[in-house]
């Protein structure tokens, strides 16, 4: 596999990788109680650097001390102890080679533990769908948001574009990923059956992406021309896996067009399986979607490609890169296995269970 496609270099604007290989952001709550990553944290991102993945996405970070902490012992980057905290897991994956952009994230409704504050907030007062999230702590059916109102939706886009320089010009990352996907806050201003405003946050779908769009705009001032900056975009939530976007290829249209003039770097499409059509009225998936109406940008595709044709097919349907979730946790090594022809461990889910904290085995034996 040498020879792969997969082992191509790739130059994300002013960073140049190695391979097309890249470790998917995955939630992993083993961070102390109030936010700081933990040594644990930077034996975990530091293996996948050392495994030869040229580029890292973090796990959501949330962005504020006010609503945007989704679980308990989940990271933040607000506090100079936090910042100091990822500081250190930058330059461990640095040192061997590696790049790393972190993931910002608000949780809106999705919240199930909250260090700072008590209730959560969306778009609207919209109960949410599904029930909490076990193997991160969570019980129950989710509680009914409070709706935000204008001021506070604007010290939100204010705080994402703090945690941005937080994570750039301070904890030395590559980039920020801006999290846009999986029924957290952005998505539910961008899906129509969270959002039931009336003002310039809801309407139709450009209607409803107007706040990821301004959350662009906040964090690219902030952090000027040459930093990277990326968005995570998926139709599944964590809470309603099926869903798809109403009007098909329309708003796929709508939101690929928009997005490629919004200023970003690379747009990170994230589906159960990558390569399958994105709707039930095409053939496209949504990586070919993206390339038809965004061109242009890089593009990221996860879902499903652990096997390394799957991964050769999508970059062939027009992905640049390939993040891997499930097979970088089996295989903190995926892409020095397959390039040597080795075998491949299969995901073993207890890694995940009961709780999805970062076990001893996945970490190097030294530690």
């Amino acid at each position: 596999m040498s020879a792969s496609p997969l082992f191509n270099s790739f130059t994300l604007k002013n960073i140049k990788l190695n391979n097309r290989l890249v470790v998917a952001p995955m939630t992993r709550v083993s961070a102390s109680e109030c936010g700081i990553a933990s040594n644990r944290m930077l034996s975990y991102y530091e293996d996948f650097a050392r495994g030869n993945f040229a580029l890292i996405i973090t796990e959501g970070i949330y962005i504020d001390n006010a609503w945007s902490q989704t679980y308990a012992y989940q990271s933040g980057i607000v506090s100079s102890m936090q910042i100091a905290a990822w500081r250190k897991i930058t330059e461990a994956v640095h040192a061997q080679q590696g790049k790393v952009i972190a993931q910002i994230q608000h949780s809106g409704a999705l919240s199930q533990d909250n260090f700072h504050t008590e209730g959560t907030v969306s778009a609207s007062a919209v109960e949410p769908e599904g029930t909490q999230l076990t193997f991160y702590r969570g019980k129950g059916k989710y509680p009914v948001p409070r709706e935000l109102n204008d001021a506070e939706i604007q010290q939100i886009i204010h705080s994402f574009a703090d945690a941005a320089a937080n994570a750039v010009h301070d904890a030395g990352f590559d980039g920020v990923e801006i999290h846009g996907a999986n029924g957290y806050l952005l998505d539910q201003f961008f899906t129509d059956y969270t959002n039931l405003r009336e003002d310039k946050w809801g309407g139709d779908t450009a209607g409803r992406l107007t706040l990821i769009l301004e959350v662009i705009k906040a964090v690219r001032t902030r952090l000027g021309a040459e930093s990277i900056i990326g968005i995570r975009i998926s139709q599944g939530k964590v809470n309603d896996f099926h869903h798809k976007w109403a009007h098909g290829e329309d708003d796929a249209r709508t939101v690929f067009t928009l997005l490629a003039q919004s200023g970003i770097d690379y747009l990170h499409l994230t589906e159960y399986e990558a390569w399958q059509p994105a709707f039930e009225s095409g053939p496209l998936s949504l990586v070919a979607l993206a390339h038809k109406y965004a061109p242009d940008l890089t593009i990221i595709a996860n879902g499903g490609l652990h096997e390394p044709q799957r991964a050769i097919e999508v970059l062939s349907a027009g992905a640049d890169l390939i993040a891997l979730g499930r097979g970088a946790l089996a295989n903190h090594d995926w892409p020095n296995r397959v390039k040597t022809g080795r075998p491949l461990a299969e995901f073993d889910r207890d890694i995940l269970g009961p709780v999805a904290d970062i076990k001893d085995s996945e970490l190097p034996a030294s530690c």
